[in-house]
Order: structure tokens, then C-alpha cells, then sequence
């Protein structure tokens, strides 16, 4: 159906207006650095937290007031709705290629987790619960690697609208991506002098634009869904619990 189109994109217009408003807060406010400026000697060293801008990276953007609620907005957002859309892709998955139940399933719970991590994350300000904050991201970003590429596993085996020949290479590509950047942004955003940190900041942003892109695409799988296919999940749920009782 036409109107199940609406939540990919909603999915993606959230999460791609939201940060990027964030940002755009907290740099008018001069909480953060400027994405352009790599060079920039004011930026906050250590525990210095006045006269000075931070690292512009997602999570640093949402630190100061008044742009952390809408930050916790965000990722509140964008977490739920990736959590349905898991749901839903793997709901689409079951009801057209059951043969490949273990593999959909092995990537909601990747995505499950994933949603999980960034809700942690956007729910715990890095200026106060940085431990808390860093964990959950770290745990998104590890997962949504693995979920990319299930999910472009599942595009390569399962025909579910007949244009996998045009998705499943860019699927490819995005998950290279995803992969790849996650790797280089893990390893800079360690380091010590701006340039590199400013560097991974670039690297987080890319990685964000990516999986909305990512999630874009699934626009057409969306428009081969229908609502039938979640109760059919619903109902395969019910039919299991006789069964593994009687296996009990």
C-alpha cells in the first residue's frame, strides 16, 4: 500500500531534520565548533566547559540547553520508529520467504538491540553520564553495522518487489559504507589532537546520512507491504506457543 511508504521516509526526515536542527542550535549558541573549521583553537580541552565550543559531533550537539530536548527529542523519535521498522521489514520477511526466517530474525534482534542502544543514548547527556551515553552508542553503531548487512543479505536472497537488481548493489555500497566509516570513526575519535577528532566528528555525520539513505531505500519494499502481514506474524506467534509448551 501506498501510505506504508510514508514510514520509511518518516523514519529518515526524523532523524535527518532532527540532528541537523540540533547542530544548528548549539552552533548558533557556539556550544559546538563549526563542521568546516578544522583548525579551530577555541574548542573545550579536557574539563574546560566556558569560552570555548566542543567537537561538533552528534552527541556534543546535544549537550547544552536549549538543544538537548530536542536532541532526546530525536533520537527518542528515530529510535522508536527503527524499532518498528525492524518489526515490520522482518513481518514482510516471514509472510514471503519463511525459508529465511533464522537470518530476518537474527537481524531484528541485531536491530532491537540497535534501537535499544540509541535510546540509552539519547536519554543519557554525555556532559552528565558520558559512560552511560558512550556505551549505548557504541552499541548502536556496532549494531546497525551487523543489521546493514543481514539486511542486504536478505535483499540478495529474498525477492520482495521484483527492483532488487537496482537495491541490492546499492545496499552493498551503503553497508561497505556503514562498515568501513564506523572503523575510521572509532579509531580517530580516541585520539588526542583536534584535527583527528574533528576528523571522526566528520565521520559520525557521514554515518548518520548514510543509514538514513540506507533507510530510504526501503521505500520500495514499503510499497509492497501490507497490514496483513503483521497480523500473520501475530498470529504464527500465537500458533508457536501450543507447541513449544507441548515440547516443554
Amino acid at each position: 500500500m501506498v501510505l506504508w511508504t510514508i514510514f520509511p521516509i518518516s523514519l529518515s526526515l526524523v532523524s535527518f531534520l532532527g540532528t541537523w536542527t540540533v547542530y544548528g542550535l548549539a552552533f548558533a549558541n557556539k556550544h559546538v565548533c563549526s563542521l568546516s573549521d578544522w583548525w579551530t583553537h577555541d574548542y573545550c580541552k579536557e574539563n574546560q566547559t566556558t569560552e570555548c565550543c566542543r567537537v561538533p559531533t552528534i552527541s556534543s550537539s546535544g549537550i547544552g540547553a536549549p538543544e538537548n530536548s530536542l536532541f532526546t527529542a530525536t533520537i527518542n523519535a528515530g529510535s522508536f520508529l527503527f524499532l518498528l521498522f525492524c518489526i515490520f521489514h522482518h513481518a514482510h520477511i516471514m509472510e514471503r520467504h519463511a525459508c529465511h526466517s533464522m537470518l530476518s530474525k537474527s537481524a531484528l534482534l541485531f536491530g532491537v538491540v540497535a534501537a535499544l542502544g540509541a535510546f540509552a543514548a539519547g536519554n543519557c547527556n554525555p556532559g552528565y553520564l558520558a559512560l552511560l551515553h558512550y556505551l549505548g552508542a557504541a552499541l548502536s553503531f556496532m549494531c546497525i553495522c551487523f543489521y546493514t548487512v543481514l539486511l542486504t543479505a536478505l535483499t540478495g536472497k529474498c525477492v520482495l518487489t521484483g527492483y532488487e537488481k537496482f537495491l541490492y548493489p546499492f545496499r552493498i555500497a551503503s553497508t561497505v559504507v556503514q562498515t568501513l566509516v564506523t572503523i575510521c570513526y572509532t579509531i580517530l575519535f580516541a585520539q588526542e589532537e583536534y584535527y583527528y577528532v574533528h576528523l571522526s566528528a566528520i565521520f559520525e555525520w557521514m554515518l548518520s546520512v548514510n543509514l538514513e539513505l540506507f533507510e530510504l531505500s526501503f521505500v520500495v519494499e514499503f510499497w509492497f507491504f501490507s497490514s496483513f502481514m503483521l497480523s500473520n506474524l501475530l498470529s504464527r506467534r500465537e500458533e508457536e506457543k501450543p507447541l513449544m509448551l507441548t515440547m516443554s
